[in-house]
């Protein structure tokens, strides 16, 4: 059976760009997937989402390794469908609400690039998981850089796009 996700883009809120104070060093990361087979199951998506290469990235610095073998905080090997957990629409907008604005009000013009590139994808979902929270067992060598790791994979069967979003700071 041919793939069902193709990579199409990277969004990425860092925000450093934005007046802030201490709590700057907190960014957003989407990463954009075509459904080519929107009949597949999530399930099969979470697991080519998975597998795929883009998935392979640290958010450390290092950027996506074709063969890495880490995925945020964890080595790759812990990350499987069923660490992902179904939360609905409201659970998933607080989480990334919380978390942006945990040290105080956002600047104006955070507060807006998020209001305009992170939470349609959330409101516009037909399915979003969560990742849970894996334990420091799972953690990679120095998985420990990332004081705070969010991750939300966004289904919109409609608009036939997955979407990979981390929310973390370092």
């Amino acid at each position: 059976m041919q793939k069902a996700l193709t990579y199409l883009d990277q969004t990425f809120i860092n925000f450093r760009e934005f007046p802030f104070g201490d709590h700057a060093y907190r960014w957003v990361d989407i990463k954009r997937f075509g459904v080519s087979h929107p009949d597949v199951g999530d399930a099969c998506l979470l697991t080519e989402l998975i597998g795929h290469e883009q998935f392979r990235d640290d958010y450390a610095g290092g950027g996506v390794e074709v063969d890495g073998l880490r995925h945020g905080p964890y080595w790759l090997r812990n990350v499987t469908p069923t660490a992902y957990g179904h939360v609905d629409e409201m659970t998933a907008s607080a989480l990334l609400r919380d978390w942006a604005a945990q040290f105080g009000p956002l600047p104006a013009a955070l507060s807006a690039q998020l209001d305009h590139d992170v939470h349609p994808l959330i409101t516009g979902a037909t399915d979003r998981y969560r990742l849970a929270d894996l334990g420091h067992g799972a953690f990679h060598d120095w998985g420990r850089v990332h004081s705070d790791f969010h991750e939300l994979v966004l289904v919109d069967r409609p608009a036939k796009v997955l979407s990979l979003l981390v929310a973390a700071d370092d």
